[in-house]
């Protein structure tokens, strides 16, 4: 934020809109749980959208009134309230002048544990017991009008993503609430970006598919997610996966790779790797030969509709295509690893191949008894892109030659590089 200049009136009248503004949500949540805290939302009372704009606050809300700080930048918003009158997350009315109590801002929101607040005494403010649901570990949701919002279910389940190392669960009632929810068909009017958001939101935790096992146990991933939903009940070899069904090992492949990187989207590339399983015909079950080719058309439909990022969308699409082959780069002859990495596209996008390698690294250890296993594989890639990349075609230039003559040169030279050092 720009340092922040003002008169002693408009300094006096920010003092006095502080005077009534309320710590809330997550930042306490937080703070009780001995988390970092990062965010700070701010609830004020009995104020207009006139007088914070007076005492320096830049007004941001569209939808309701909600204004930055001017010397901290942190969310202000006026306390309110909503009524349903749509369909929907958006169909909502909101009414937000001075008469509304912290009380009823507190009501509306999801869950008990962050309809808390701190007085700027230090006071708590819980109308709804969420210090008691902190205590007992519980996801427990503040009203009936938890039901008007059916994001709210994609909510809850990234909040026990992140709320999973303290052993957070869902209370019964919410679970039911949620189920019902997901059967009622009012997950379809969520729009991708909103998904895409929680999604997001869920891949940056340290248990990720907690967010999508969460979704399952409701029945909200058929209507969320359908290309990950069809995973489940579709066997596999039990010989090398004894977990035996695709949809609980991509799973496991997304835990561990949540162990092996923070990138989201890596992550994300876990979880889509194995799609085309639930492309394989019956006949063939539970082989799986050609999965990688399969799995393009419900990576490219996933990450259509949640309208991903390209970098996003091109590794999930790579890692899908490529794993197969790279889990076999340790039986391959050097002419055969040249032309791996050529088809990782290794000397452009050396970043990308190191992620598509983290997730094959977790798909090996995605399966019981498996979570401590090595991955050789990359061992020997790394390697031998570090001796081919050393190769430059710039001496074969130098050398006279020409178009084609240069790629077949440098494949050869290459190759014999690889021989030479027995990679």
């Amino acid at each position: 934020m720009p340092e922040f200049h003002a008169n002693p009136v408009k300094l006096q009248q920010l003092e006095q809109i502080c005077a009534k503004a309320y710590l809330v949500g997550g930042a306490v949540r937080d703070q009780l749980l001995g988390l970092e805290v990062t965010d700070k939302d701010w609830v004020v009372t009995g104020t207009t959208p006139e007088q914070m704009t007076e005492a320096g606050f830049k007004p941001v809300g569209s939808d309701f009134p909600v204004f930055l700080h001017p010397k901290t930048g942190e969310e202000y918003a006026l306390a309110r309230t909503e009524r349903k009158e749509g369909r929907g997350y958006t169909g909502f009315s909101v009414c937000a002048d001075p008469t509304v109590r912290l009380e009823d801002d507190l009501a509306r929101r999801d869950l008990t544990i962050n309809a808390i607040a701190r007085a700027p005494n230090g006071e708590l403010i819980d109308p709804f017991d969420g210090q008691h649901d902190l205590a007992q570990r519980q996801l427990r949701h503040v009203s009936a009008a938890f039901s008007e919002d059916p994001l709210r279910v994609l909510r809850v389940a990234r909040f026990a993503a992140k709320l999973h190392p303290f052993g957070f669960t869902l209370a019964p009632e919410t679970r039911r609430l949620m189920v019902q929810m997901s059967q009622s068909g009012e997950l379809s009017a969520l729009t991708p970006e909103r998904v895409w958001l929680e999604t997001q939101k869920a891949l940056s935790c340290t248990h990720p598919q907690r967010y999508f096992e969460i979704l399952r146990e409701v029945g909200a991933l058929p209507a969320v997610f359908p290309e990950i939903d069809a995973l489940f009940g579709v066997p596999q070899p039990e010989q090398y996966h004894p977990e035996i069904d695709s949809g609980i090992h991509t799973l496991l492949v997304l835990k561990q790779t949540a162990a092996l990187t923070t990138d989201i989207n890596t992550r994300f590339a876990a979880l889509c790797h194995d799609l085309g399983k639930a492309c394989t015909p019956k006949a063939e079950l539970p082989r799986h030969v050609g999965h990688e080719q399969r799995g393009e058309k419900p990576v490219r439909a996933l990450c259509a509709r949640l309208r991903v990022s390209k970098a996003t969308r091109e590794l999930a699409l790579a890692t899908t295509l490529m794993h197969g082959r790279i889990h076999r780069a340790c039986e391959m002859r050097p002419a055969t690893l040249v032309d791996l990495l050529d088809q990782l596209d290794a000397y452009r996008r050396w970043q990308r191949v190191l992620d598509i390698l983290t997730v094959c690294h977790a798909d090996t250890r995605g399966r019981p008894g498996y979570e401590q296993n090595d991955y050789p594989q990359a061992e020997r890639i790394k390697a031998a892109f570090e001796i081919c990349q050393a190769i430059s075609p710039q001496a074969l230039i130098k050398a006279g030659l020409h178009g084609a003559e240069i790629g077949k040169a440098l494949r050869e030279k290459r190759i014999a590089a690889l021989k030479q050092a027995q990679i």
